[in-house]
């Protein structure tokens, strides 16, 4: 069967020469006789596909060597309580920018823990959602544990345009449907964390990289599972961790290291979300609802008014094979999540699409 072009938000498609690699070792990884799927965790061939993961992760982002690199279960959605849990000091007070349905839940989440305020928001934004709030050093208690922020809104198609400057208060930033698609500066962040179904591997598996100094102050009540240091201590191994979840992140680590890292990374990228931002931007049968300067590159949302039509579009564009653009059911529309994988074709074929339903569809 031939494959499709998957604009799914999650889990999203994987680079074609990851999926074959993998396919190769499917039954036996190696000279092990095994899959990755059946070794043992603690066998000499995990703990070698382990640490190479680690080690690729820590080059392609040039994570200084103050920071840990965990991998996590549970969704980045279990890290909403992590984070508070390992981060709130005596002072149990956290400040967070809500722009999103993520960094809104991360909010609710982390008040059961302690005192945790919005800082900014856009929620009153119109359409909601549809900008990134600014926000100076100001705007933040000095005496906060740390700021929140999710970096890429996956649902609103928005993204942070800047790096909020909160002094010596860290920064928390939650790039599950960015991180890898351009560089960062690692040092400006406290912690990252990352769900990997969007940008890196299959769900299953949630990169924490954390610095050295936030490690070791969690709550007494802190589950095991979610300790940064217990993590840390045991290599991300305190129980079986996701093994091929793991392995399928390291080649994908590789692919992008073996194409020019994260700078190229960030040209593809840019280069297929201009070729979509553009045609929305020359035409009106479709509305891109987001403020231009807080467009994502990952996540383009578009509608064209009329909810029947946006639902036929979504039907008709799947039948052509062009699969999971209807938007997410709190937005409607529909969204062209173009993560890594996403081939520049692939993004070429949904403009051509879009184009040939404005004409067969018009609109009076």
């Amino acid at each position: 069967m031939e494959r499709c072009y998957n604009f799914s938000a999650g889990p999203s498609m994987l680079p074609l020469e990851v999926l074959t690699k993998a396919q190769e070792d499917l039954l036996a990884y190696k000279d092990s006789g095994m899959s990755v799927m059946e070794m043992s965790h603690r066998s000499p061939e995990f703990e070698e596909i382990l640490h190479h993961a680690q080690d690729s992760l820590r080059k392609l982002m040039n994570i200084p060597d103050n920071y840990k690199i965990l991998f996590m279960q549970g969704g980045a959605s279990t890290q909403f309580a992590a984070v508070p849990l390992n981060l709130l000091s005596d002072h149990k007070c956290a400040d967070y920018i809500v722009s999103g349905q993520f960094s809104k839940k991360a909010y609710q989440e982390a008040k059961k823990y302690g005192d945790i305020a919005i800082a900014a928001s856009s929620a009153g934004a119109v359409p909601v959602f549809s900008t990134i709030p600014e926000t100076k050093r100001s705007d933040f208690r000095p005496d906060a544990d740390y700021v929140h922020i999710c970096f890429n809104n996956t649902i609103y198609g928005t993204k942070f345009h800047y790096v909020p400057d909160t002094g010596n208060i860290p920064l928390v930033a939650d790039m599950s449907s960015c991180i890898l698609s351009e560089p960062v500066d690692v040092s400006q962040f406290g912690l990252i964390y990352a769900g990997a179904q969007k940008n890196v591997a299959p769900a299953g598996v949630t990169i924490v990289i954390v610095r050295d100094d936030l490690i070791g102050n969690a709550r007494p009540d802190t589950p095991a599972m979610l300790d940064y240091k217990l993590m840390a201590d045991n290599d991300s191994m305190y129980n079986t961790p996701p093994c091929w979840c793991i392995y399928m992140a390291g080649l994908v680590f590789d692919w992008i290291l073996d194409m020019g890292g994260l700078e190229e990374m960030k040209r593809r990228n840019e280069r297929k979300a201009s070729l979509l931002y553009d045609y929305l931007d020359s035409q009106s049968y479709y509305t891109a609802p987001v403020d231009k300067k807080c467009r994502s590159m990952m996540n383009v949302v578009f509608v064209t008014g009329n909810a029947d039509l946006d639902k036929k579009f979504a039907s008709e564009a799947s039948a052509a094979g062009l699969k999971n653009l209807k938007g997410h059911r709190s937005v409607g529309g529909m969204r062209a999540s173009i993560y890594n994988a996403m081939p520049y074709e692939g993004v070429q074929a949904l403009v051509a699409f879009m184009k040939k339903f404005a004409i067969e569809n018009p609109q009076f």
